[in-house]
């Protein structure tokens, strides 16, 4: 707490000053009200004097107004703070989270990051309102309390000698118990936050498998551990204010008791044991209420050491300040390659298996690479590596013939355009979610990219064309509509190294090959124009999506089981055959047989679909 204090609270420090300052005028009031009280008891009330009365009734009017103006001021002033504060952690969370590599957001999860920008920001803005307020009126009127009382009468002040340890033990025992269990409520609701998201979000098939029970179920449990874990610290926490209120109720009849006797015998006046029954009882009071502050700071101590794990969660992917990348010449293009992986691997952390192993392969500009290969092979994890969504373990990957490492993040983003797996578009209009990466973008370039993503069509069916709606998700559009238009997306702003994470799994095949038609026809025609060619990497489980593409690059299990071009790899990769089979038909298995006459025949069942390769 005090980290976020040094950090986001300089602005605030104004404030921070006058809230407390304000307060403690109105505390030296509440110390002075039971002073004025035994003045109106003893020299109004006891001589029948009814100016005094009103004298000292007035006098109590008046510090009570004053009191209150004193406190309005520091309640502005904690809202200016807490709020501004919580204003600017969340912010910063944002953009730091913003910056972390997909290795960090895979560590701490998009749940937990959700709840520790939203709940645990609110229990800071909490304990720094109370802070603000209460932190120093509840200690300073419980010692100032104290002082009076042990001022007025010393035989007396014993009973205070008694009773604030007593409660002081109370407030331990709770406190020592409860604290464990605020830690583990932070917790809980992360789980129950990552339910809520993963059945909010899959939705659609929750109902189509029937599941709605079976979530409900989950949310229930996660609800109810949650819950048992609060009526536990609830428990506990019931025990304070009980106990000390009983405390501070012995101790008043024991002042009235001990108080009447001196009364008796001339010691003290009515007006003094009065004021004392005033101070503890305030003193005790403010005993609790320190007790509930300290609730308070506990669960934001939790709340802000959670804060702090990602803000001092250093990106393991930065540029460091790198240099422009120069890049290469339109008219020496030749020796450079677009992409190069040299012997790179990567794992998601340290002693977990390779999930790329061992990767070697170069492609030439204006070249087209398709990476196929069964499900959990690697092939979305090594077409990661290239804009640097993650950094290869070891081994190395370039672009442009140079490393990745060495390129300003911003550049190589703008020259490696991705198009990821899942189709990703925000609330907005077609127009914000197409001008991602190039913000100036004109219409015709918009239309452009729309025309080479077979887009366009349904886009000026649309009676607002480019400004149509797009709701959060894109959910108003088909699978096929958003994979089309976040291939759009990447095409805007001429990038030099397109990337299709199975992107086209939604298109029919007569799309699917109109697509990648336009994708070689503007390849061919960026370098006619005297511009670089446009290379591009396809991942797909489709052989028909791959089989014309220059390089093929077969996966298994991360590493490499085959390289070279369709013919090639058909006749020396066993796994690419075998993927063959079982999605071309039998006429061009027939016919790829006999086009290469010195392998043997297939001996592996029918194909099973008959669609694909139409």
């Amino acid at each position: 707490m005090i980290e976020l204090l040094r950090r986001f609270g300089g602005k605030f420090r104004r404030y921070m000053v006058i809230g407390p300052a304000c307060k403690l005028i109105e505390v030296i009031f509440d110390l002075l009200t039971p002073l004025v009280i035994a003045q109106m008891i003893d020299k109004g009330i006891g001589s029948h004097d009814v100016n005094a009365v009103i004298h000292y009734g007035m006098v109590l009017g008046a510090m009570a107004v004053i009191g209150i103006s004193f406190t309005l001021v520091c309640q502005k002033m904690a809202a200016l703070t807490s709020q501004g504060m919580g204003t600017d952690i969340r912010g910063a969370l944002y953009q730091h989270i913003n910056k972390l590599s997909y290795a960090e957001l895979d560590r701490f999860g998009t749940p937990s990051l959700i709840t520790r920008i939203t709940n645990d920001v609110n229990q800071v803005q909490l304990a720094v309102a109370l802070g603000v307020r209460m932190l120093i009126r509840w200690p300073f009127l419980a010692v100032g309390s104290m002082v009076a009382a042990l001022a007025i009468d010393l035989k007396l002040g014993v009973i205070f000698l008694i009773c604030t340890p007593a409660i002081g033990l109370v407030f331990w025992f709770v406190m020592a118990r409860c604290i464990p269990y605020y830690r583990q409520l932070q917790a809980k609701l992360d789980r129950i936050a990552l339910i809520c998201r993963e059945g909010l979000s899959g939705a659609r098939v929750v109902r189509a498998f029937v599941r709605e029970d079976h979530e409900r179920e989950r949310f229930a449990q996660a609800a109810d551990d949650q819950a048992h874990t609060a009526i536990a610290v609830g428990k506990l926490s019931s025990i304070l204010n009980p106990v000390t209120f009983l405390v501070m109720n012995l101790g008043v009849c024991a002042i009235l008791w001990v108080g009447g006797i001196q009364v008796n015998v001339g010691e003290l006046t009515q007006g003094q044991v009065m004021a004392f029954v005033n101070y503890m009882t305030q003193t005790l009071t403010s005993i609790v209420y320190v007790a509930n502050l300290v609730v308070v700071f506990t669960k934001s101590s939790a709340s802000a050491s959670r804060i702090n794990e990602v803000l001092n969660c250093v990106p393991s992917i930065t540029d460091g300040g790198n240099q422009p990348v120069a890049l290469p010449e339109p008219g020496n293009v030749a020796p450079v390659p677009a992409l190069s992986f040299s012997h790179a691997s990567f794992s998601f952390g340290a002693g977990a298996a390779n999930v790329v192993n061992d990767v070697t392969l170069e492609l030439p500009l204006g070249k087209t690479l398709g990476i196929i290969g069964g499900t959990g092979s690697g092939k979305s994890t090594l077409v990661s590596l290239i804009p640097r969504l993650y950094d290869a373990g070891t081994g190395s990957v370039s672009v442009m013939g140079s490393d990745v490492r060495a390129w300003p993040l911003d550049q190589l983003r703008h020259v490696v355009a991705t198009v990821p797996q899942r189709a990703s578009l925000v609330s907005g209009t077609i127009r914000s979610n197409l001008t991602w990466r190039d913000e100036s973008a004109t219409d015709e370039e918009l239309w452009a990219a729309l025309e080479m993503a077979q887009a366009s069509e349904f886009v000026r069916n649309k009676p607002q064309g480019l400004d149509a709606p797009v709701e959060a998700g894109g959910k108003n559009f088909s699978g096929g509509q958003r994979q089309r238009l976040t291939i759009a997306r990447a095409l805007v702003g001429s990038p030099q190294v397109l990337i299709m994470d199975d992107s086209a799994s939604a298109l029919d095949f007569k799309t699917d090959a109109a697509l990648r038609h336009a994708i070689r026809e503007r390849s061919v025609r960026g370098a006619a124009e005297g511009g670089l060619p446009l290379t591009t990497v396809i991942v797909s489980q489709r052989v028909s999506t791959v089989r014309d593409a220059d390089m093929i690059c077969v996966l298994d299990h991360g590493s490499v089981a085959g390289m070279g071009t369709h013919d090639e790899l058909y006749a020396t990769c066993q796994l690419y055959r075998e993927i063959c089979q079982s999605q071309l038909r039998r006429e061009e298995l027939e016919g790829q047989q006999g086009s290469m006459a010195p392998t043997p025949a297939p001996t592996a069942p029918a194909p099973i679909c008959t669609k694909e390769g139409c």
